[in-house]
Protein backbone atom coordinates (compact mmCIF):
# COMPACT_ATOMS: atom_id res chain seq x y z
CA UNK A 1 0.00 0.00 0.00
CA UNK A 2 1.07 3.61 -0.51
CA UNK A 3 1.06 5.38 2.85
CA UNK A 4 0.72 9.17 2.90
CA UNK A 5 1.90 10.57 6.23
CA UNK A 6 2.23 14.26 5.32
CA UNK A 7 -0.23 16.70 6.86
CA UNK A 8 -2.44 18.79 4.59
CA UNK A 9 -0.99 22.17 5.59
CA UNK A 10 2.28 23.69 4.45
CA UNK A 11 1.88 26.63 6.84
CA UNK A 12 -0.26 26.33 9.94
CA UNK A 13 -0.67 29.00 12.62
CA UNK A 14 -3.43 30.38 14.80
CA UNK A 15 -4.22 33.10 12.27
CA UNK A 16 -3.36 31.56 8.91
CA UNK A 17 -3.55 28.22 7.14
CA UNK A 18 -2.00 27.40 3.78
CA UNK A 19 -2.78 23.98 2.38
CA UNK A 20 -0.67 21.95 0.00
CA UNK A 21 -3.74 21.94 -2.21
CA UNK A 22 -3.54 25.72 -2.46
CA UNK A 23 0.16 25.63 -3.32
CA UNK A 24 -0.26 23.07 -6.08
CA UNK A 25 -3.32 24.89 -7.40
CA UNK A 26 -1.30 28.09 -7.73
CA UNK A 27 1.51 26.27 -9.53
CA UNK A 28 -1.04 24.63 -11.83
CA UNK A 29 -2.78 27.88 -12.81
CA UNK A 30 0.51 29.75 -13.26
CA UNK A 31 1.83 26.96 -15.47
CA UNK A 32 -1.26 27.00 -17.67
CA UNK A 33 -1.17 30.77 -18.16
CA UNK A 34 2.56 30.67 -18.90
CA UNK A 35 2.21 27.89 -21.48
CA UNK A 36 -0.75 29.44 -23.32
CA UNK A 37 1.05 32.78 -23.37
CA UNK A 38 4.10 31.13 -24.92
CA UNK A 39 2.04 29.21 -27.49
CA UNK A 40 -0.12 32.17 -28.52
CA UNK A 41 2.31 33.74 -31.05
CA UNK A 42 2.33 30.44 -32.96
CA UNK A 43 -1.29 31.22 -33.83
CA UNK A 44 -0.59 34.89 -34.46
CA UNK A 45 -2.33 35.74 -31.17
CA UNK A 46 -1.07 38.40 -28.80
CA UNK A 47 0.03 37.03 -25.39
CA UNK A 48 -1.57 40.14 -23.88
CA UNK A 49 -4.97 38.85 -25.01
CA UNK A 50 -4.23 35.56 -23.26
CA UNK A 51 -3.25 37.27 -20.03
CA UNK A 52 -6.31 39.53 -20.09
CA UNK A 53 -8.63 36.56 -20.54
CA UNK A 54 -6.73 34.59 -17.89
CA UNK A 55 -7.50 37.17 -15.20
CA UNK A 56 -11.25 36.82 -15.66
CA UNK A 57 -11.08 33.07 -16.24
CA UNK A 58 -9.16 32.58 -12.99
CA UNK A 59 -11.56 34.73 -10.97
CA UNK A 60 -14.67 33.01 -12.34
CA UNK A 61 -12.93 29.63 -12.07
CA UNK A 62 -12.20 30.12 -8.38
CA UNK A 63 -15.80 31.14 -7.72
CA UNK A 64 -17.13 28.17 -9.68
CA UNK A 65 -14.72 25.70 -8.08
CA UNK A 66 -15.61 26.77 -4.57
CA UNK A 67 -19.33 26.86 -5.34
CA UNK A 68 -19.38 23.28 -6.65
CA UNK A 69 -17.42 22.06 -3.61
CA UNK A 70 -19.67 23.84 -1.12
CA UNK A 71 -22.88 22.61 -2.75
CA UNK A 72 -21.65 19.01 -2.72
CA UNK A 73 -20.46 19.24 0.90
CA UNK A 74 -23.25 21.13 2.64
CA UNK A 75 -24.15 18.08 4.71
CA UNK A 76 -20.70 16.50 5.10
CA UNK A 77 -17.25 17.52 6.25
CA UNK A 78 -16.89 21.11 7.51
CA UNK A 79 -20.36 22.47 8.23
CA UNK A 80 -20.80 25.40 5.88
CA UNK A 81 -24.38 25.82 7.04
CA UNK A 82 -23.34 26.29 10.68
CA UNK A 83 -20.30 28.40 9.83
CA UNK A 84 -20.96 30.27 6.54
CA UNK A 85 -17.71 32.26 6.75
CA UNK A 86 -15.85 29.02 5.95
CA UNK A 87 -17.35 29.16 2.48
CA UNK A 88 -14.82 31.86 1.63
CA UNK A 89 -11.82 30.16 3.30
CA UNK A 90 -10.58 28.67 0.05
CA UNK A 91 -6.95 28.71 1.22
CA UNK A 92 -7.75 25.85 3.62
CA UNK A 93 -8.59 23.59 0.69
CA UNK A 94 -11.83 22.41 -0.82
CA UNK A 95 -12.60 23.13 -4.48
CA UNK A 96 -14.50 21.30 -7.20
CA UNK A 97 -12.53 20.81 -10.40
CA UNK A 98 -15.68 20.80 -12.49
CA UNK A 99 -16.60 24.21 -11.13
CA UNK A 100 -13.15 25.53 -11.94
CA UNK A 101 -13.26 24.24 -15.51
CA UNK A 102 -16.76 25.41 -16.34
CA UNK A 103 -16.58 28.62 -14.33
CA UNK A 104 -13.25 29.53 -15.92
CA UNK A 105 -14.54 28.72 -19.40
CA UNK A 106 -17.65 30.85 -18.93
CA UNK A 107 -15.69 33.80 -17.56
CA UNK A 108 -12.93 33.63 -20.17
CA UNK A 109 -15.26 33.16 -23.14
CA UNK A 110 -17.57 35.94 -21.97
CA UNK A 111 -14.75 38.43 -21.55
CA UNK A 112 -13.05 37.43 -24.81
CA UNK A 113 -16.32 37.72 -26.72
CA UNK A 114 -17.03 41.19 -25.33
CA UNK A 115 -13.52 42.32 -26.28
CA UNK A 116 -13.80 40.65 -29.70
CA UNK A 117 -10.78 38.43 -29.21
CA UNK A 118 -10.16 35.17 -31.14
CA UNK A 119 -11.63 33.23 -28.27
CA UNK A 120 -12.01 29.86 -30.00
CA UNK A 121 -8.38 29.81 -31.09
CA UNK A 122 -7.31 30.72 -27.56
CA UNK A 123 -9.57 27.99 -26.18
CA UNK A 124 -7.82 25.43 -28.36
CA UNK A 125 -4.44 26.58 -27.05
CA UNK A 126 -5.81 26.30 -23.53
CA UNK A 127 -7.03 22.70 -23.86
CA UNK A 128 -3.69 20.87 -23.45
CA UNK A 129 -2.56 23.39 -20.81
CA UNK A 130 -5.68 22.62 -18.80
CA UNK A 131 -4.85 18.92 -18.67
CA UNK A 132 -1.34 19.72 -17.47
CA UNK A 133 -2.71 22.12 -14.84
CA UNK A 134 -5.31 19.63 -13.61
CA UNK A 135 -2.67 16.94 -13.23
CA UNK A 136 -0.48 19.27 -11.17
CA UNK A 137 -3.40 20.44 -9.06
CA UNK A 138 -4.42 16.87 -8.26
CA UNK A 139 -1.08 16.33 -6.52
CA UNK A 140 -2.37 18.65 -3.82
CA UNK A 141 -5.43 16.43 -3.44
CA UNK A 142 -3.17 13.47 -2.74
CA UNK A 143 -1.33 15.29 0.03
CA UNK A 144 -4.53 16.69 1.52
CA UNK A 145 -6.24 13.31 1.56
CA UNK A 146 -9.24 14.65 -0.30
CA UNK A 147 -11.84 12.66 -2.22
CA UNK A 148 -13.24 9.67 -0.39
CA UNK A 149 -12.90 6.42 -2.32
CA UNK A 150 -13.91 2.81 -2.03
CA UNK A 151 -11.73 0.48 0.02
CA UNK A 152 -9.32 -1.80 -1.79
CA UNK A 153 -6.74 -4.52 -1.08
CA UNK A 154 -4.66 -3.67 -4.16
CA UNK A 155 -0.98 -2.99 -3.50
CA UNK A 156 -1.31 0.51 -5.01
CA UNK A 157 -4.09 1.61 -2.67
CA UNK A 158 -3.66 4.93 -0.84
CA UNK A 159 -3.62 5.14 2.97
CA UNK A 160 -3.74 8.47 4.79
CA UNK A 161 -2.47 8.39 8.37
CA UNK A 162 -2.10 12.04 9.43
CA UNK A 163 -4.72 13.10 11.98
CA UNK A 164 -5.46 16.34 10.09
CA UNK A 165 -5.92 14.68 6.73
CA UNK A 166 -9.21 15.38 4.98
CA UNK A 167 -9.62 11.60 4.79
CA UNK A 168 -10.92 11.77 8.37
CA UNK A 169 -14.24 13.00 6.95
CA UNK A 170 -14.72 9.84 4.88
CA UNK A 171 -17.37 7.98 6.86
CA UNK A 172 -16.98 4.59 5.14
CA UNK A 173 -13.18 4.51 5.06
CA UNK A 174 -11.35 7.31 6.89
CA UNK A 175 -7.78 7.23 8.16
CA UNK A 176 -5.58 4.14 8.07
CA UNK A 177 -7.75 2.45 5.44
CA UNK A 178 -6.49 1.49 1.99
CA UNK A 179 -8.66 3.04 -0.72
CA UNK A 180 -8.76 3.19 -4.49
CA UNK A 181 -6.23 5.80 -5.76
CA UNK A 182 -8.92 7.70 -7.64
CA UNK A 183 -6.79 10.84 -7.82
CA UNK A 184 -3.97 8.92 -9.51
CA UNK A 185 -6.45 7.35 -11.94
CA UNK A 186 -7.63 10.81 -12.96
CA UNK A 187 -4.06 12.05 -13.40
CA UNK A 188 -3.26 9.12 -15.68
CA UNK A 189 -6.43 9.74 -17.69
CA UNK A 190 -5.52 13.44 -18.02
CA UNK A 191 -2.03 12.62 -19.27
CA UNK A 192 -3.35 10.08 -21.78
CA UNK A 193 -5.87 12.67 -23.01
CA UNK A 194 -3.04 15.21 -23.25
CA UNK A 195 -1.10 12.90 -25.58
CA UNK A 196 -4.15 12.56 -27.83
CA UNK A 197 -4.90 16.28 -27.90
CA UNK A 198 -1.28 17.14 -28.61
CA UNK A 199 -1.29 14.84 -31.64
CA UNK A 200 -4.56 16.34 -32.88
CA UNK A 201 -3.87 20.02 -32.21
CA UNK A 202 -3.04 20.73 -35.88
CA UNK A 203 -5.35 18.10 -37.36
CA UNK A 204 -8.81 19.04 -36.15
CA UNK A 205 -10.92 22.00 -37.22
CA UNK A 206 -12.66 24.43 -36.99
CA UNK A 207 -11.38 26.52 -34.10
CA UNK A 208 -12.82 25.44 -30.76
CA UNK A 209 -13.05 21.75 -31.59
CA UNK A 210 -9.89 20.85 -29.69
CA UNK A 211 -11.31 22.47 -26.58
CA UNK A 212 -14.59 20.59 -27.09
CA UNK A 213 -12.65 17.35 -27.42
CA UNK A 214 -10.85 18.15 -24.17
CA UNK A 215 -14.17 18.65 -22.39
CA UNK A 216 -15.52 15.42 -23.84
CA UNK A 217 -12.49 13.35 -22.88
CA UNK A 218 -12.35 14.72 -19.36
CA UNK A 219 -16.09 14.17 -18.92
CA UNK A 220 -15.84 10.52 -19.98
CA UNK A 221 -12.87 9.84 -17.71
CA UNK A 222 -14.33 11.66 -14.75
CA UNK A 223 -17.64 9.84 -15.16
CA UNK A 224 -15.91 6.46 -14.94
CA UNK A 225 -13.51 7.33 -12.12
CA UNK A 226 -16.31 8.78 -10.01
CA UNK A 227 -17.83 5.32 -9.62
CA UNK A 228 -14.86 4.51 -7.39
CA UNK A 229 -15.36 7.62 -5.29
CA UNK A 230 -17.71 7.94 -2.34
CA UNK A 231 -19.06 11.44 -2.57
CA UNK A 232 -22.66 12.22 -1.73
CA UNK A 233 -25.22 10.37 -3.87
CA UNK A 234 -27.63 12.78 -5.50
CA UNK A 235 -30.01 10.48 -7.37
CA UNK A 236 -30.11 7.12 -9.19
CA UNK A 237 -26.92 6.07 -7.44
CA UNK A 238 -24.99 8.88 -9.14
CA UNK A 239 -22.87 11.64 -7.63
CA UNK A 240 -22.68 15.32 -8.47
CA UNK A 241 -19.71 14.82 -10.83
CA UNK A 242 -21.66 12.14 -12.73
CA UNK A 243 -24.48 14.54 -13.53
CA UNK A 244 -22.14 17.35 -14.57
CA UNK A 245 -20.27 14.95 -16.87
CA UNK A 246 -23.53 13.75 -18.40
CA UNK A 247 -24.67 17.32 -19.13
CA UNK A 248 -21.31 18.26 -20.65
CA UNK A 249 -21.24 15.13 -22.84
CA UNK A 250 -24.84 15.76 -23.90
CA UNK A 251 -23.79 19.19 -25.17
CA UNK A 252 -20.32 18.40 -26.51
CA UNK A 253 -20.74 15.08 -28.35
CA UNK A 254 -23.23 16.46 -30.95
CA UNK A 255 -20.92 19.41 -31.61
CA UNK A 256 -17.98 17.11 -32.24
CA UNK A 257 -20.00 14.71 -34.39
CA UNK A 258 -21.58 17.31 -36.65
CA UNK A 259 -18.92 20.02 -36.72
CA UNK A 260 -15.43 18.62 -36.12
CA UNK A 261 -13.39 17.71 -39.17
CA UNK A 262 -9.88 16.38 -39.72
CA UNK A 263 -7.51 17.77 -42.31
CA UNK A 264 -3.95 18.42 -43.40
CA UNK A 265 -1.92 19.85 -40.48
CA UNK A 266 -0.18 22.51 -42.58
CA UNK A 267 -3.43 23.71 -44.12
CA UNK A 268 -5.25 23.78 -40.79
CA UNK A 269 -2.38 25.72 -39.22
CA UNK A 270 -2.60 28.34 -41.98
CA UNK A 271 -6.39 28.57 -41.65
CA UNK A 272 -6.17 29.05 -37.89
CA UNK A 273 -3.59 31.82 -38.24
CA UNK A 274 -5.45 33.63 -41.04
CA UNK A 275 -8.70 33.48 -39.06
CA UNK A 276 -7.25 35.60 -36.24
CA UNK A 277 -8.32 39.25 -36.75
CA UNK A 278 -5.34 41.59 -36.93
CA UNK A 279 -5.20 45.11 -35.47
CA UNK A 280 -5.87 48.00 -37.81
CA UNK A 281 -3.12 50.40 -38.87
CA UNK A 282 -4.33 52.96 -36.31
CA UNK A 283 -4.33 50.34 -33.56
CA UNK A 284 -0.79 49.24 -34.49
CA UNK A 285 0.41 52.85 -34.31
CA UNK A 286 -1.24 53.24 -30.89
CA UNK A 287 0.40 50.03 -29.63
CA UNK A 288 3.80 51.14 -30.92
CA UNK A 289 3.45 54.57 -29.31
CA UNK A 290 2.52 52.99 -25.97
CA UNK A 291 5.62 50.78 -26.14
Amino acid sequence: MIEIITGPFLIESTSFLLSWHGVFSFIAVASAVFLVGRWAPMRNISPDDVYSIAVWAIISGIVGARLVHVIDNLQTGPSYLDNPTQIFAIWTGGIGVWGGILGGAIGGITYGTIKKMPIMQIADLTAPAMLIAQSIGRLGDIVNGEHCAKATDYFFGFIWTHSQSAAVYCSNTGLNTSVQPVIAYEIFWNLASLMLLWNLKDRIKPAGMLFCLYLGLYSAGRFLVTFLREDRIWAFGLQEAHFIAIVVLFLIVPILVFKARFGDPNQIRKEMISAVPQPSRAERRRIQSNN
